[in-house]
């Protein structure tokens, strides 16, 4: 379904909080051919306002908190699994795992579920990427884009990320990233990873998987700065702890997200997303983006504002990247709702 139902209420009420905790109305593992059988849920109204959430990574997987960020009296509510991660299977699988598989599995779910066109398409990091991909594919499937924390898939953020520029702001954590590689293999991270990840030695991918998760998990939140540095015997700092994440998911988290890193998204230069904007330029979209992002840096949500003269940019003071941060959550769920109200009254005017 592709528009609002005139069963929607006639006042939405802007809300600064999440919505409450809701269950699934329906789950299934959907064969999407190639070996992989990824997860699909639907939540909230089945006759609502269709909107696809896009997870982050590539590997993070849905969580139940990403039901809430939507009212579910207007909207029906479509999260999936991407291809090797969270509940789909095989697990950590990278075969036929590609962003062109992923654009593939969007419209595999839509086509299924009887979509015309998704109301929304709500994606945070790399899952802004894939609905900026998505949407320049099949433009005349998306009415609407809610983006948080953009990223472009650029080697330019890569190396921001993974050459030492966050590492200029987070050395002792970094140091301890890098540790695990030797000296003449730094020069270049994610390949020198790509090797461990990929070794077939469980216990060396599982040690390097969770380093990798580590480094990006330590800096998602400003909340991480709290945690700051202790000095120890012998060193000048040691770094704060990091969040050691359970061997499963941190091993296909970081076995995804660098299989697609390695392959640079396995996008072409003319398939750059800055550069097919025009695609989808007449889309309405709203950027929320941390002003203190130090995975995803702001200046890739101010170069997308500025060719896509349909989209709003929010910048959030004192946030970060993760979809927890409060003032990201508040933005993003007075974008949800201020878009439900315009298609309400557009149903109620028409």
């Amino acid at each position: 379904m592709d528009k609002a139902s005139p069963s929607l209420p006639a006042r939405l009420v802007p809300h600064q909080v999440l919505y409450p905790p809701i269950e699934p109305h329906a789950t299934w593992l959907l064969d999407v051919g190639d070996g992989h059988r990824i997860h699909v849920e639907e939540c909230g109204n089945p006759q609502g306002i269709p909107v696809v959430v896009l997870h982050g990574g590539p590997g993070g997987g849905c969580s139940p908190v990403m039901r809430r960020y939507f009212d579910p009296r207007a909207y029906r509510i479509v999260l999936f699994d991407q291809r090797g991660c969270g509940r789909s299977r095989p697990h950590a699988c990278v075969e036929a795992n590609t962003t062109w598989h992923l654009v593939a599995d969007i419209e595999r779910i839509r086509v299924l579920l009887g979509i015309e066109a998704w109301g929304a398409v709500f994606g945070g990091s790399w899952g802004a990427a894939l609905a900026l991909i998505y949407a320049q594919a099949h433009p005349e499937r998306v009415r609407a884009l809610v983006l948080r924390g953009v990223f472009l898939m650029t080697q330019a953020e890569l190396d921001w990320f993974y050459g030492g520029g966050a590492g200029a702001f987070w050395p002792d954590l970094w140091d301890r990233f890098r540790s695990l590689i030797p000296a003449a293999e730094q020069d270049d991270l994610i390949a020198a990873y790509h090797r461990r990840l990929f070794s077939g030695d469980l216990r060396e991918e599982i040690r390097h998987a969770r380093a990798w998760a580590g480094w990006e998990n330590a800096l998602a939140s400003l909340e991480s700065e709290a945690a700051g540095s202790v000095a120890g015997p012998g060193h000048a700092g040691t770094a704060a702890p990091v969040f050691e994440a359970p061997a499963d998911y941190a091993r296909a988290f970081a076995r995804i997200e660098n299989h697609y890193f390695a392959n640079g998204g396995f996008l072409s230069e003319d398939q750059a997303i800055l550069a097919n904007m025009d695609r989808i330029a007449h889309i309405p979209g709203v950027i929320v983006q941390g002003r203190y992002d130090m995975i995803c840096p702001p200046v890739s949500a101010w170069r997308l504002a500025q060719v896509w003269p349909a989209a709003r940019l929010e910048m959030i003071g004192r946030a970060g990247h993760a979809l927890s941060e409060p003032g990201i959550t508040a933005a993003l769920v007075r974008a949800m709702d201020r878009l439900a109200a315009q298609i309400a009254g557009a149903v109620r005017a028409g």
